[in-house]
């Protein structure tokens, strides 16, 4: 009789725990209110300018010997803010031309868009690029992972 009651207090605790697991996921899931996007644009464009020298800075690492090496980046203005189908994830698509160098004095250019994701309550990035597809080809692309959320465009046609 005396297992029983730490036998109940064991379930009751891994009931909240998985309760609490369960509700967490769901509210990552949630769509954003209009505040809080709001909330989240102004902080990438507040933090932009640190997350393009760290893009840049990961992605010059030399990973492979075999494939060039970025060594400079231009950021276009306009961002497309999408949204993880399975996790939730909030990302912003930002188009780049990324210059690399192919010997001593070869340079060659390509397009594509950067990727940075809101981790939490900070913009993160991991110096990874879509190589060949501009963020709007990107949304398109990956349609069946991505929604689109929302676009920012530095300039009115």
């Amino acid at each position: 009789m005396h297992y029983f009651w730490w036998i109940s207090i064991a379930a009751f605790l891994l009931l909240t725990i998985a309760l609490a697991v369960i509700f967490r996921r769901k509210s990552w899931r949630k769509p954003l209110s209009e505040g809080g996007l709001r909330r989240e644009k102004r902080s990438f464009h507040i933090e932009r300018e640190h997350l393009e020298a760290k893009f840049l800075k990961l992605a010059s690492l030399h990973v492979n010997a075999d494939l060039p090496r970025w060594v400079d980046c231009d950021f276009e203005d306009d961002v497309a803010y999408v949204r993880s189908r399975s996790t939730g994830e909030l990302s912003a698509l930002v188009a780049v031309t990324l210059t690399a160098e192919d010997g001593e004095d070869d340079r060659d250019c390509q397009t594509g868009t950067a990727v940075f994701r809101l981790d939490r309550d900070h913009w993160e990035t991991d110096g990874r690029a879509i190589l060949n597809l501009s963020p709007a080809e990107a949304v398109q692309f990956y349609r069946e992972d991505l929604e689109f959320v929302e676009e920012e465009c530095s300039h009115q046609a």
